[in-house]
């Protein structure tokens, strides 16, 4: 089998991947600059994400898309054939922040994806939905 050569990202792509590298950083040094200035002083941090009904709203959006973005994870990255590799945006997720490790995830894939990587068959199609 003769080594697969990479080609050049089609422009449309490049954007793609700049925009979720760019959110990214912004997801993880954001929540970071919050996550760091808490003081504590209104009870312990996840009491203080339903402090108030506004809160709460927010806390619970971030929770369930959090727990989506795992499921996401799990099938997109195994349809990649990433094998294991998917794992780790789990904690990266819950340790981190979701708004820096879901876009690190897209991004990944958006790459693999415009470069033509292979992936894993399982399901008999390729990525884009066609039959292999």
């Amino acid at each position: 089998m003769k080594p697969r050569t990479r080609q050049p990202l089609p422009a449309r792509s490049i954007a793609v991947v700049a925009a979720y590298a760019v959110l990214s950083v912004a997801g993880l040094l954001g929540t970071w600059y919050f996550n760091l200035t808490y003081s504590g002083t209104d009870g312990t941090y996840v009491e203080a994400w339903f402090a108030n009904p506004a809160s709460s709203s927010a806390a619970v959006d971030v929770i369930v898309t959090a727990l989506v973005a795992c499921i996401f994870y799990g099938v997109e990255g195994r349809r990649l054939g990433w094998r294991l590799r998917w794992l780790l945006f789990i904690p990266l997720t819950f340790v981190i922040a979701l708004a820096f490790a879901l876009p690190l995830f897209l991004m990944l894939r958006e790459l693999q994806l415009a470069q033509g990587a292979p992936h894993e068959r399982t399901t008999g199609q390729s990525p884009m939905g066609q039959a292999a």
